[in-house]
């Protein structure tokens, strides 16, 4: 309680100290003689910028690589004959919070995705590595770039842990094609829904 408090109060402080730090710039900045007192000083306004485009903003260079990894609020392409990710998106969830404060969840897979379960299916999606090397044999695979301002977390129906019995090279940049048999999970609340078993490059 005496820590809160005193975390609480300092910040109080450090805030009311660049409050009047700033004014006393600023009245500085207007009460010191002008170098020209009898002219009047134009305030020349910098041009407001046009409404940015979100799918213009957010990239960030991959300190591996050097490349550009575009954060858009836009899932992995569907690729030709594959799953969307916005049938998988569309499993709802069932949440509690358990004994330790944890929230916890269960799938509501719908009809759609229950019908996919143990067939092989393909989906395209992001890289996260699991493994050391530079081959992965299990990987998660995102729906979203790994870097997206609005994914830091993805959901449980924003992933797949992937099950490869050809490895894949590790990239986390590219977007990957997967194809492998499509397991339905998370009734135990591990925070997993899918999986893909007997996985190898599509």
């Amino acid at each position: 309680m005496l820590k809160e408090y005193a975390f609480a109060l300092t910040w109080r402080v450090g805030v009311l100290a660049c409050v009047a730090v700033g004014v006393l710039v600023l009245y500085g900045r207007f009460t010191s003689p002008r170098e020209q007192p009898d002219e009047t000083v134009a305030l020349q306004l910098e041009p407001v910028p046009e409404a940015l485009d979100p799918l213009d903003m957010g990239q960030a260079p991959d300190p591996k690589a050097g490349a550009v990894i575009e954060d858009i609020w836009k899932p992995a392409a569907t690729p030709p004959g594959g799953i969307s990710w916005s049938i998988l998106e569309a499993t709802g969830e069932t949440t509690r919070t358990d004994a330790e404060g944890y929230i916890v969840s269960k799938p509501r897979f719908t009809s759609k995705v229950e019908s996919l379960e143990g067939k092989r299916i393909k989906v395209a999606g992001w890289m996260t590595p699991l493994d050391n090397g530079a081959r992965q044999t299990h990987f998660v695979l995102l729906g979203y770039p790994p870097g997206c301002p609005f994914h830091f977390h993805a959901n449980p129906n924003q992933f797949i842990e992937v099950f490869a019995e050809t490895p894949f090279r590790t990239d986390e940049v590219k977007v990957h094609v997967v194809t492998g048999v499509l397991e339905l999970t998370g009734e135990d609340e591990s925070g997993i829904f899918y999986r893909l078993r007997q996985a190898e490059p599509g």
